[in-house]
């Protein structure tokens, strides 16, 4: 059924649409593609056994050309480190390489390590409006930041060949690398205000209430299974936005390959561990064993110039939107949804 004023609710609060059953006008129909939680997974419980892992999982796809997408994190360098030497990977570069240097520094290193071929993808503001518009009209709603830039680089990947490309998007889920959202034992109120990414009764002027998500996770003495909703609504959307993004470019072998999410831990997370530093500390032991001599990077999300590209924006004008928003208090990335919303709006109306 058509609900415009719950998809753009749905889109701000969560950046997907939660109702499989809504859609924002007639004959736009929003897609459901995601990679979590499909077929059965190996259990590990060391760096070890995460190898072994890996290993296997790599040999499997012996005969098709990989491209692997490198960051400078340890989640890439980890998936990097068991590519057949002469894998092609690719790295983003942002602005002419003004903006996320050290990310491409690390990448550099990763890829020198175990012989791949480094290519830069380069992104800018241009990029973004080549293939934001593919990528909205195929899902049927607004997008993530960072899926115009992920389609670039398997737009580019395809030129060169590469049949599949390769993404850690699993390894946060499955091995506790959203630092943030394990620091505490959550309220449910806290919870609610920390995850709602862009709230909508602030920016809307006929908003959905979208509690009813929450309420889903609700435990007794208002707490939430803040656990459980990561596993349920964060792993969704994100393996969404993957998807989405290496299926507009067509690739051969859709949508992605990715051995971290093919895994799960044999035993619960220590959250203990993680709170006192060592988020993902078994893919960091891993990161330990394959590259001794480089330092272990810290979490950084995938860049994206979010703040740069809309340092200028005064704020959406459609009739939807409140007027005479102060647009200065908003992020960067609550900014990209608020004109990404704006602008998938004029598409399904022209």
């Amino acid at each position: 059924m058509v609900d415009k004023n719950y998809c753009m609710s749905s889109y701000l609060t969560l950046r997907y649409i939660e109702d499989d059953n809504k859609d924002f006008a007639e004959g736009v129909i929003h897609s459901k593609d995601s990679l979590f939680n499909s077929g059965d997974k190996i259990e590990v419980s060391t760096a070890q056994e995460i190898a072994a892992a890996y290993r296997r999982l790599f040999e499997e796809k012996s005969d098709i050309k990989l491209g692997l997408l490198l960051s400078g994190g340890m989640d890439s360098a980890c998936l990097a480190a068991f590519l057949k030497p002469g894998t092609d990977v690719y790295t983003f570069r942002f602005l002419n390489g003004e903006y996320g240097k050290d990310d491409m520094i690390r990448a550099k290193l990763y890829a020198d390590k175990y012989h791949l071929k480094l290519h830069y993808v380069d992104i800018d503001w241009r990029v973004v409006e080549k293939n934001l518009d593919t990528l909205m009209k195929r899902k049927g709603a607004p997008v993530h930041s960072i899926e115009p830039q992920i389609m670039e680089a398997a737009l580019q990947a395809k030129s060169d060949g590469v049949e599949m490309m390769v993404a850690a998007d699993g390894s946060d889920l499955t091995f506790g690398g959203m630092n943030k959202m394990l620091a505490k034992d959550w309220g449910f109120d806290e919870w609610v205000d920390f995850y709602t990414f862009c709230k909508p009764d602030t920016v809307l002027n006929e908003p959905v209430d979208m509690l009813y998500v929450f309420e889903r996770y609700r435990l007794p003495g208002n707490k939430i299974d803040y656990l459980k909703f990561i596993n349920d609504i964060f792993g969704y959307e994100s393996s969404g936005s993957y998807c989405n993004a290496f299926i507009c470019a067509e690739m051969k072998y859709l949508p992605f390959y990715d051995p971290s999410g093919m895994v799960k831990m044999s035993t619960p997370l220590d959250l203990e561990r993680i709170r006192k530093g060592e988020s993902k500390y078994l893919i960091r032991e891993l990161f330990k064993m394959k590259y001794p001599d480089i330092p272990v990077p810290e979490k950084i999300p995938m860049p994206r110039p979010v703040d740069y590209y809309f340092k200028d924006w005064t704020g959406p004008i459609r009739p939807e939107f409140k007027s005479n928003l102060d647009i200065s208090g908003f992020t960067g990335n609550q900014k990209w949804q608020l004109w990404c919303l704006e602008r998938f709006l004029n598409i399904i109306d022209s």
